[in-house]
């Protein structure tokens, strides 16, 4: 009797466990499914974190807010952001807090002391919510257009294109959302591999709070270009570089897609006066890769750069110059055989303009879009949406929301031929004023990857940003859960 009890304890406690997983993670009627099977369900909860955006006095922030319109729509959620200042938090003020989906929220500060921000987002809400940063820094060494996505806590980031030049100020974002200190080891890799770095084991990133490193605090050496890795033995991070140029202004540098021995680079705007690759070989094998430039016509390969060789464990670097030649392009790295199919991080740094008025960007490789992507500030005029098909030919469903004076959304189909580039203005919405949100969904062929840049023009300045349109994680696969009662048997 004893021994039945225990196992239907037991049985009902696996039963709960998994069902509670479901809750936490998806929506929907499991019966969607069949038996045994797992059926794709909208997330009930998302996280995200917002670095601390800059120390200049000259400095103005705009957060936007968006959670695209899906299969929870009419349902009641929440999101929000609150500074990253420990228990202090949870007294703050709300910044851009959302109430329905299919509408950004925007909220302004202009404070040098800023702080990082963590945010969370429920309910009807949570689905491909999506927070972008904006930073506007008018004049001084760190005059620039800095954007960045506010990204999901994780465990593991690869930064391609960072540096400790002497013309350059890298710093190392670590946001920590949760309530226990999280502790953290920073890895740097030069031309010839692994840099000793000082202070970078077991640094402590405290509770719901957030801690930036100088990047050449951590080694001695001038190093023009290095790759980051940070790793999180306790807890979680979100993470990103703030790259600060004394000559060509600033940027986020994001997180590049995780190591794969093919990797996608889309939109290199039509006017980049300089594009320079980085990349780092994770493995132990070298990789050896082709360079392709998709263009608006079609795959070509460019003069001098057919191929590229990246070592084990070292960082490598090549200069594109004005590889776009005045067209729109992305970048595809494939393996140049199956011997050489090593996995790699990379990244590019763009530079438009020239002399005194240049302005710098970081486009990391990005994934391909499965179900949806975002980006949720954009402004008329001045937003460019750059999609990419590799393979085949593809056509997606652009979405611009409502603006955040108003409006209607607007949708229509683009059709991207295999190999090629397209750059479009993505379409107003329907009345309105205010900045709005773009969504980009696959409808057919092949795979899709997809950038957005927003440029700003200040005093002649080309000033511009770039962020790229990974999949936004909106749903989650679900196991169906049925009771088994033949645990309870003898």
């Amino acid at each position: 009797m004893n021994r039945s009890i225990i196992s239907l304890a037991g049985a009902t406690a696996a039963l709960a466990a998994l069902t509670g997983a479901a809750v936490l993670t998806g929506a929907g009627d499991p019966a969607a499914a069949p038996a045994g099977s797992a059926a794709r369900q909208p997330v009930q909860r998302s996280a995200l974190v917002c670095p601390a955006p800059s120390a200049s006095e000259l400095a103005s922030t705009t957060y936007t807010s968006f959670t695209p319109k899906g299969a929870q729509t009419g349902k009641q959620g929440t999101a929000q952001l609150l500074p990253a200042v420990g228990d202090a938090s949870a007294k703050a003020k709300p910044l851009a807090p959302l109430t329905q989906p299919g509408a950004p929220v925007t909220a302004k500060v202009e404070k040098a002391d800023s702080p990082a921000l963590i945010g969370t987002a429920e309910g009807g809400l949570a689905p491909g919510w999506s927070v972008q940063q904006t930073t506007v820094v008018s004049a001084g060494p760190g005059r620039a257009v800095l954007g960045t996505s506010c990204v999901a806590p994780d465990s593991e980031f690869w930064f391609p294109a960072a540096s400790t030049a002497a013309d350059r100020q890298d710093f190392l974002h670590l946001v920590n959302p949760d309530e226990m200190d999280a502790v953290v080891d920073i890895e740097l890799f030069g031309k010839d591999g692994a840099l000793k770095a000082t202070t970078g084991d077991g640094v402590s990133v405290p509770s719901q709070g957030s801690t930036s490193i100088l990047l050449s605090t951590l080694i001695t050496e001038k190093v023009p270009d290095l790759t980051v890795h940070v790793t999180v033995r306790s807890g979680r991070v979100g993470a990103a570089v703030q790259a600060v140029d004394g000559k060509a202004g600033a940027d986020w540098l994001p997180a590049a897609a995780d190591p794969a021995a093919g990797l996608v680079f889309p939109g290199i705007p039509a006017d980049a006066t300089s594009v320079q690759l980085v990349a780092y070989a994770t493995g132990q094998d070298d990789a050896d890769l082709k360079v392709r430039l998709a263009a608006p016509t079609g795959s070509i390969t460019p003069a001098g750069h057919e191929t590229l060789h990246v070592k084990s464990g070292m960082t490598t670097t090549i200069d594109l110059g004005d590889v776009t030649k005045g067209e729109a392009g992305s970048l595809l790295l494939t393996p140049s055989d199956a011997h050489g199919a090593a996995p790699i991080v990379a990244a590019l740094r763009i530079t438009r303009g020239t002399g005194a008025k240049q302005e710098t960007a970081f486009l990391p490789a990005t994934q391909k879009i499965a179900e949806r992507a975002t980006v949720a500030d954009n402004r008329l005029k001045a937003s460019t949406l750059s999609l990419v098909a590799p393979d085949k030919e593809a056509v997606v469903k652009v979405t611009t929301s409502a603006a955040t004076d108003g409006g209607a959304p607007v949708s229509k189909n683009v059709t991207i031929k295999a190999g090629t580039t397209l750059a479009i203005e993505p379409p107003a919405p329907s009345s309105g004023k205010g900045a709005f949100a773009v969504t980009v969904e696959p409808v057919s062929g092949g795979p899709v990857y997809a950038s957005r840049m927003l440029s700003l023009p200040l005093n002649g300045i080309p000033m511009f940003t770039i962020q790229p349109m990974p999949d936004d994680r909106g749903t989650v696969v679900v196991p169906k859960v049925q009771p088994d009662l033949t645990i309870l048997d003898d």
